[in-house]
């Protein structure tokens, strides 16, 4: 399969998948009343929302220019912040956001970035992104554990289970970078298990991208030891843009007119929905997102309220996204198209 097809089928399931989504959550909801309560919002509140989700995409832009600058000595600001939202982009219309990285390192690569560079930076701004999510997934736990139980629900178990996959997925990665030929050991011995019970056949190719990967990881971890102080600067910068994300429904519900709840149970009960939908195969968290939503800021939004609440936080912190980065990819398309003629 080709990949324009595979982009092409990528878009088709990403629209059914909204589609669905669409139907489940709004489907016992006055329509006419929703779209009455969004227009009560104050439009200034709206803005800082667009620019809270807009800022929060370009900081990963920030993070890679800055480690591209530390790896090869120069990188292009404007480039850079183009490649955080084709990642954002491809992440979203991808199961479990496996597109996003592939089509960030293709981007770099044709602006004449080196490739190595490229994958070393990628990869420690996804492993301590994924770091920096288990640590606030782990002070919930310890110190919003009554949050969690009050507003999740019946949804409380995703939450159990996205901290599990992150974890076990970061412990992962440790595995790879501190014992290399451990884990090239295991993954080839589960690759021959699959084999043998014919879920999947021999391949050379898949041994050697095994071997690249281990290989990239390994380049991953010397550049983190050689450059703790660069590290602790992205660590950082990661731990404000997840805030910046996870804050934007308490700006929706200021800008709604509402009091009553402060800043941080809002942060910690969409940090909460954020990294129990993070792992699961669906393109965007369709529909598991809005429904959390919707159970767990019921009470704080109230009923008259949550639903248009959903419609303006998750329409601007994603479709809103979606669209926006693109715009910005069309825009480089035409652009390299009209310079390679």
């Amino acid at each position: 399969m080709n990949a324009r097809l595979k982009n092409q089928l990528s878009y088709l399931f990403f629209i059914l998948l909204a589609v669905l989504a669409f139907y489940a959550v709004f489907r016992d909801n006055d329509m006419g009343m929703v779209v009455a309560a969004i227009k009560r919002m104050k439009f200034s509140y709206l803005l800082v929302s667009a620019a809270d989700a807009l800022v929060f995409t370009m900081m990963e832009g920030v993070m890679i220019w800055y480690l591209l600058r530390v790896l090869q000595g120069r990188a292009r600001f404007a480039d850079c912040i183009r490649y955080s939202f084709v990642g954002f982009l491809y992440s979203g219309i991808t199961p479990s956001a496996t597109g996003g990285q592939p089509m960030q390192l293709y981007h770099m690569k044709r602006d004449g970035n080196d490739l190595s560079a490229g994958t070393v930076v990628l990869m420690t701004v996804a492993l301590v992104y994924k770091l920096v999510l288990v640590l606030m997934g782990m002070a919930m736990i310890l110190f919003g554990s009554s949050v969690l139980k009050q507003n999740l629900g019946k949804y409380l178990h995703l939450f159990y289970l996205g901290m599990f996959l992150n974890t076990a997925l970061v412990a992962a990665l440790l595995i790879v970078m501190i014992l290399p030929g451990f884990a090239k050991w295991m993954i080839l011995a589960v690759e021959k298990l699959l084999i043998r019970m014919r879920i999947l056949k021999k391949s050379r190719y898949r041994e050697d991208k095994i071997g690249r990967f281990i290989q990239s990881y390994q380049n991953a971890v010397r550049f983190l030891l050689q450059h703790k102080k660069q590290v602790a600067v992205v660590l950082l910068a990661t731990f404000v843009q997840r805030c910046l994300v996870f804050i934007l429904p308490y700006i929706v519900y200021r800008g709604f007119g509402l009091e009553g709840t402060g800043a941080l149970p809002i942060l910690m009960i969409q940090m909460s929905i954020y990294l129990a939908v993070d792992m699961l195969p669906l393109p965007g968290a369709q529909g598991i997102t809005e429904l959390m939503y919707r159970r767990a800021f019921r009470d704080i939004f109230t009923l008259e309220y949550v639903v248009p609440s959903m419609c303006v936080s998750r329409g601007i912190s994603f479709y809103f996204l979606l669209f926006f980065s693109m715009a910005v990819c069309i825009v480089r398309h035409a652009r390299f198209r009209m310079h390679k003629i």
